[in-house]
């Protein structure tokens, strides 16, 4: 037989950093809004590009073209005087601030430092230039273009009738589509507004989801619970429908198994009373008591099934009740049933908690619970801890002193008739359903049953009740 192989599997290489950054929201309606709003500012930033672009392309023409208007406005001034009155004329010319004239003779050292001006303005310049009502005679016969990039300062020299030239120098202004704050004001308002009608549409869109999922969640806790309305749109009633006709088959699914349970226990009880009566007839002292023991065994039995029968199908309503109190009068009774242990039965947590559970149901719950350690750990601990605590669940654990919980059976002793045979046996008198009957009311209430050892030595049995 070859040795099992008991070696760790090899450990996993620890996640990085960037994987650990949760940007994907969990919920449906955190996603779609999301998304939405993703796609809502990418489209808002690729309009707002697409807008400037074509704002900078008419700033730029409508600069381009008061620029060539002043520059051919400024010609005719200077070309419809004569030559030595030019410069006189020239001073009288009222000049933006940031335009300079300049008349000159020569114009090769001015522009042999200068880089070539972008064909589109060129084009655009001479185009506007060719378009101005200006007589063929005075018309410039040369023209040059150059743009120093460290000043950003666009010079045009035209050659005047007399062939000296008239160079014009401009800052043409850069375009700035976003300047002001009317446009900011109307691109925030704008997104502001679309993303409050997308979260609006995606809360009411997402409603339903979270409808459908509180039904299931009262659906667990009671198996009556009122069915979900079947309106809205056509996808949501349809769901509605399904999930009303799953639960109505498992209400009746419930009940044909409640009702058989109850009939297989009313119809036992006939042969097992007839057989007691026959027993008391029997002439052997000792068969007859173990006869009468077998009954009692069966009757307990029966008993105990029909009422793990209909614990699936609660007919107690749900009220409020101080939980505190009750696990305090659990503990009273278990001990004015065993009060030699009565001084190792103790209660640790707050004096008061209210929750909302079907109090004869839930007190059975904790009297199994209680009963099963005072039996095989010959005391009771139990401990409320708040919700406050345990991430909004309520935990009730009940803790003995006994041998504990093998870790291979905790699972097996959960199911219905199955128990410890080293440790409970007949005549201790249980069948196997005390935890199987706490976990399913625990379970009806939305909660769970959970065993487990304590690190000192017992089991522990640890109820959980959301709240």
């Amino acid at each position: 037989m070859t040795a099992e192989n008991t070696s760790a599997p090899p450990a996993r290489p620890p996640c990085p950093w960037y994987r650990r950054i949760r940007l994907w929201p969990r919920s449906l309606a955190a996603r779609t809004a999301f998304v939405l709003l993703t796609g809502l500012v990418v489209v808002q930033t690729l309009g707002l590009g697409i807008h400037t672009l074509d704002r900078n392309d008419l700033v730029r023409l409508a600069a381009v073209r008061v620029f060539s208007f002043r520059v051919m406005s400024i010609y005719r001034d200077l070309a419809e005087v004569q030559p030595p009155q030019r410069a006189q004329r020239l001073r009288k010319i009222e000049l933006p601030p940031t335009f300079s004239v300049t008349l000159m003779d020569e114009t090769d050292d001015l522009f042999s430092n200068l880089l070539p001006t972008p064909p589109p303005i060129r084009h655009s310049i001479l185009l506007n230039m060719d378009s101005f009502p200006l007589p063929p005679e005075l018309r410039p016969q040369h023209v040059h273009f150059g743009v120093n990039p460290e000043t950003r300062h666009e010079y045009t020299a035209l050659q005047m009738p007399d062939g000296r030239w008239l160079v014009i120098s401009s800052l043409l202004p850069s375009p700035d589509s976003i300047r002001g704050t009317e446009f900011l004001i109307a691109f925030i308002v704008m997104t502001v507004l679309a993303a409050a009608m997308t979260l609006w549409a995606v809360r009411r869109l997402t409603a339903p989801v979270r409808t459908l999922a509180a039904a299931a969640e009262a659906l667990g806790r009671d198996v009556n619970a009122p069915p979900l309305p079947e309106g809205g749109p056509s996808e949501i009633a349809a769901a509605a429908r399904a999930f009303n006709t799953m639960a109505g088959r498992i209400r009746r699914f419930v009940q044909d198994r409640t009702l058989l349970l109850t009939a297989i226990g009313h119809d036992l009880r006939t042969p097992i009373t007839r057989m007691r009566l026959r027993a008391e007839f029997m002439e052997d002292d000792e068969q007859r008591a173990k006869m009468l023991q077998d009954l009692d065994e069966m009757e307990a039995m029966v008993s105990a099934t029909i009422a793990f029968g209909r614990i699936a199908s609660p007919n107690e309503p749900v009220s409020p009740i101080d939980l505190a109190e009750l696990l305090r009068t659990v503990l009273d009774e278990a001990g004015d049933a065993a009060p030699e242990i009565a001084d190792r039965l103790r209660y640790e947590g707050p004096d008061h908690w209210t929750v909302r559970v079907r109090p004869q149901a839930f007190k059975r719950a904790l009297t199994n619970l209680v009963s099963n350690a005072v039996k095989y750990g010959n005391c009771a601990q139990i401990r409320l801890l708040q919700p406050g605590r345990q991430g909004g669940t309520l935990r009730i654990e009940v803790n003995d002193e006994g041998p504990g919980i093998p870790a291979e059976h905790m699972t097996r002793l959960l199911q219905p008739f199955q128990r410890l045979e080293n440790s409970r046996n007949r005549e201790t008198g249980g069948v196997g359903l005390g935890l199987a009957i706490a976990r399913d009311i625990a379970r009806a209430h939305g909660g769970d049953l959970i065993l487990g050892n304590r690190p000192e030595g017992g089991a522990r049995v640890t109820l959980t009740l959301p709240v």
